[in-house]
């Protein structure tokens, strides 16, 4: 919820018409003034009274001149003169909360803004105001590549493949001279019977426009698909098979379009490799000439020969797992590249026997095809083809084709997945760091005064952001705009939540330099203390972010060299200087400096995580792993708060080389204290139906089934012999806790039982007690939502405050949810400042 698009969603409930060229012209319009209400939000300077938004929203109404965008537009300005009915009060917090949540791709809204073709599924447009996972899927197998009816029920296969693995299909057609972005069923059966669309075509680039100037109906290639991906701002297409040099290309020339298209398109394309009835090392080649980065996805750099995993040529790169290959989309999309990339993923292993005897069909078949001129037909040549292997098979290609096209689906889905929640990272900011906090092996002396005690202790980055925003103007000098500069990064937004400014000290470095100087002043203008803070020689630090006239981030450059110079010595005597509770570090500090804390404070880990990054999210398990080699007891962390995306990264990373943590044998004897059975099973089923919003939310569409789903209390419950425990991050859908008591800590769990309606579940084992507990998202009003970024930092700075007054909290359940409860009202209490952490957390 958030956009503009979604305001004028709702705005149906005012009966205003629906027109798809009047709204994206209203939608347009909004964009503009919901980005100029962001910016004069953020300014102290101005203030922005209801009388003089809804004035300047008019003005911006009679530059619209399409009287239906601007009844549209009309209606919101109601809204936002606070003189909409009471029934229709929802579209005044959605058009508050609009200037927060990603717009329609640019390319998509030019496109529409010149009249061309396009239909768009509203579930896709959705997807893509919500930045959900989305994949896109041809449909030139649907009209020219599987008999009916095998190739509609293979298109509604791949689309259950899709959305089982939870992303969204946006299958790809050309209907009557309209390109379709999301199909519905009935449209998908009408491409795939060829009794009812004798007329159907094959469209390549080439074909695109003769054929919608025409009207015509056709299913979209590779290179055709790729296009219209790009265009609307999809970032992951799954096929069956890619295109490639022919068989003789060499001296015919016979080259896809698959391939130029692919280095045109910023798309991720997932096939089973190249089609084997094509040339694969020149195709090879010639993808290295064009400058697609080609990877295989799978468990060898053996490059895939769709009926084959393996074609006899080895790829450059190699990834296994959804996190890296979208994380290769997400830096070519950081670094403005805009080819594509070839994922090439295996037939599933089932179906590896019999490609022998597919390639000979192959082989036959092609020979065929030259000995009956059939190979200088163009484009009818692949469909003979893949017919022609399909007859000599008896139906085994087929079979094949189908298991092939269904797995890249799938794993196209999982990548999506991964980079959307990446995209999510990166919206909120590149403040959110990894945290580390752990408490010292001492107390305090008790010469040590009540006034003066420190009790967090936070080691740290420090740096100066500068936002800059190019004006949204008629001309053409984009240098034109303004800029933000205020204080940020994790080691600071710690340290502002808590009751007592003077008990927390950060520990951090800034230069000798104009922008160290203003940071200091900042801390002591909030009335932190800065007794911590060290002078180096270094730059300090500064994150710089460029906006263009939307606000879409474009481009950006973070000099944090300065925080990984922190010397591990220098910290270590500053806890013992300092004499802390507790302390809190940021993984953007080294990983010696991890490891030197954690090893310092071994006896008793507490663990925050908000992580920066995928490997910043991981960058404490050298220190874990250091700790195993060591005689201790309890956990290595205590307290961990990482979100869905960097649990599963940690999992993972843990799992695998070169830490195989869950191989070593003090994580086998944990998890079998734990003796978790068929009744913790049972009851975590009974919970992921559970409303995820509360019970008086009233909507049931949203539930905790990602729990089982996508296996996070499962990934929570293998962590916990190594972060006791976990505040699992969880967006709109609320915090999940797992935690783990030993049988020799005192714990008012010990008496607790499951019991799903107040969203726990308990298991008591041989020798340790496991809580699963789940709190729903707090209700905030989202015309009082200024800003997004540091929430997360609040609600960890939050629980870090209070477990510094008592370390004890979350053994008593009573305790854990007062904890929870001020962490989330800081983090509400962040939303509703234009600063990174809501400086009245420190007062």
């Amino acid at each position: 919820m958030g956009d503009s698009v979604l305001v004028f969603r709702n705005l149906t409930a005012c009966k205003f018409r629906w027109d798809t060229e009047s709204f994206q012209k209203g939608v347009n319009v909004l964009r503009c003034f919901i980005h100029r209400f962001r910016y004069n939000c953020h300014s102290a300077s101005r203030k922005w009274e209801p009388a003089q938004r809804k004035a300047s929203l008019e003005r911006a109404i009679t530059s619209c001149a399409d009287s239906k965008a601007k009844s549209y537009i009309v209606g919101a300005a109601t809204t936002f003169g606070r003189q909409l009915p009471p029934t229709c009060g929802e579209l005044y917090a959605t058009l508050a909360s609009a200037c927060t949540v990603r717009a329609l791709p640019s390319s998509l809204i030019s496109a529409r803004e010149k009249g061309a073709p396009i239909d768009v599924h509203p579930e896709v447009e959705q997807a893509l105001v919500e930045n959900r996972p989305l994949v896109a899927l041809e449909t030139t197998i649907v009209t020219h590549g599987m008999p009916y009816p095998v190739n509609l029920d293979t298109a509604k296969s791949v689309e259950r493949r899709v959305r089982s693995a939870g992303a969204i299909p946006a299958t790809i057609g050309v209907i009557e001279g309209r390109v379709k972005i999301g199909l519905e069923l009935a449209q998908l059966a009408y491409l795939a019977d060829s009794r009812a669309n004798p007329g159907s075509v094959k469209l390549s680039r080439r074909d695109i426009s003769a054929a919608i100037a025409l009207k015509k109906t056709g299913g979209t290639t590779c290179s055709a698909t790729l296009i219209f991906a790009a265009l609307a701002g999809i970032k992951v297409f799954a096929t069956g098979g890619l295109g490639g040099v022919h068989r003789g290309g060499q001296d015919s020339m016979d080259i896809s379009a698959d391939l130029q298209e692919l280095a045109r398109c910023p798309v991720g394309l997932v096939s089973a490799g190249v089609k084997s009835i094509l040339d694969i090392g020149r195709t090879l080649e010639y993808l290295e000439t064009l400058g697609v980065p080609v990877v295989t996805y799978g468990e060898t750099e053996d490059f895939p020969a769709f009926y084959s995993p393996s074609s006899g040529f080895k790829s450059p790169w190699r990834v296994n797992d959804p996190f890296s290959a979208a994380n290769i989309l997400f830096t070519q999309r950081g670094l403005g590249m805009t080819n594509g990339v070839l994922f090439g993923t295996p037939i599933p292993e089932s179906y590896t026997g019999v490609g022998m005897e597919l390639q000979e069909a192959v082989e036959q078949a092609v020979q065929e095809s030259q000995e009956s001129g059939m190979d200088k037909r163009g484009k009818e040549v692949t469909p003979w083809l893949l017919e022609r292997v399909r007859v000599l098979t008896s139906g085994k290609s087929l079979a094949s084709n189908i298991a092939l096209i269904e797995n890249t689906a799938r794993k196209g889905a999982q990548i999506a997945v991964a980079y959307a929640e990446l995209i999510e990272r990166q919206g909120s900011g590149p403040k959110r760091t990894h945290v580390v906090a752990v408490r010292p092996r001492y107390r305090c002396h008790a010469s040590s005064s009540n006034a003066d005690r420190t009790k967090l202790l936070v080691v740290g980055s420090i740096a100066i952001d500068v936002i800059s925003q190019a004006r949204v103007t008629s001309d053409t000098d984009g240098s034109r705009g303004r800029h933000i500069t205020i204080p940020g990064t994790v080691g600071l937004h710690l340290g502002v939540p808590n009751s007592t400014p003077s008990a927390t000290v950060l520990v951090s470095s800034v230069g000798d330099d104009t922008f160290g100087r203003l940071l200091v002043k900042e801390m002591r203008r909030i009335g932190m203390r800065t007794d911590g803070i060290m002078t180096s020689r270094q730059r300090s630090a500064v994150c710089n972010m460029v906006l263009d006239g939307l606000g879409d981030l474009i481009g950006g450059v973070a000099d944090m060299d300065i925080v990984q110079s922190i010397e591990p010595e220098s910290v270590v005597s500053q806890i013992i200087k300092h004499e802390p509770v507790l302390v809190a570090l940021d993984a953007n500090v080294s990983s010696d400096v991890l490891k030197a804390v954690t090893q310092h404070c071994n006896t008793a880990n507490i663990t925050s995580n908000e992580p920066t990054s995928l490997a910043k999210s991981v960058s404490i398990l050298p220190a874990i792993s250091s700790a195993l080699g060591s005689n201790f007891r309890g956990s290595p962390v205590k307290f961990a708060s990482p979100n869905l995306l960097e649990l599963a990264e940690l999992y993972r990373s843990a799992s695998m080389d070169p830490w195989q943590l869950t191989s070593h044998e003090y994580w086998w004897r944990i998890i079998d204290d734990f003796s978790i059975g068929t009744e913790f099973r049972a009851s975590l089923d009974q919970l992921a139906r559970q409303d995820a919003l509360g019970a008086a939310s009233g909507n049931g569409n949203k539930t905790l089934s990602f729990l089982v789903e996508r296996g996070v209390a499962q990934m929570a419950v293998n962590l916990l012999p190594f972060f006791q425990h976990l505040v699992i991050k969880c967006g709109a859908l609320g915090v999940l806790l797992a935690m783990r008591f030993p049988a020799d800590t005192p714990t008012a769990w010990a008496g607790e039982r499951s019991d799903v309606r107040r969203r726990q579940i308990v298991a008591h084992g041989k020798g340790e007690t496991v809580v699963i507990k789940h709190y729903p998202a707090h209700g905030i009003d989202p015309r009082s939502v200024i800003s997004v970024t540091g929430a997360g930092d609040s609600l960890v700075g939050a629980i870090l405050a209070a477990l510094a007054q008592d370390l004890s909290a979350f053994g008593n359940p009573e305790s854990l949810d007062d904890v929870i409860k001020l962490g989330q009202s800081a983090a509400i209490e962040t939303l509703r400042s234009p600063f990174a952490v809501s400086l009245s957390l420190s007062t």
